[in-house]
């Protein structure tokens, strides 16, 4: 039967295990990376958009999620109402609301 095993490799003396923290670095490393380059932007992130959509004001001009550019016209609890066109209003919910936009930017809302 050793003919399966060369008699080199049987009587090689075994290494020591390695160090377990050692073991470890390259996960630890893995989570570091993750976090600086995904975890914390997309925190920072969400906690600009929340601030955002607490100051939303009547008058303020907003692009949603949809793409739709409106001048918010109400402002409830949840949702915020947006002039889109002449007699054109639509209601949105107010995480909806993507970026606040520079007045003046749709100027054909007026």
């Amino acid at each position: 039967m050793n003919f399966f095993i060369s008699d080199a490799l049987a009587a090689a003396p075994a290494e020591g295990q390695p160090d377990p923290i050692m073991s470890f670095l390259p996960l630890v490393l893995i989570f570091v990376v993750f976090y600086f380059l995904l975890i914390r932007p997309q925190t920072k992130r969400a906690k600009e958009h929340k601030k955002m959509v607490e100051v939303l004001a009547k008058g303020d001009e907003v692009v949603t999620n949809g793409g739709l550019l409106g001048r918010i016209t109400d402002v409830g609890e949840n949702f915020v109402q947006l002039k889109v066109a002449d007699n054109v209003e639509v209601k949105v919910q107010k995480q909806a609301v993507a970026t606040l936009m520079p007045k003046g930017t749709g100027k054909e809302l007026q």
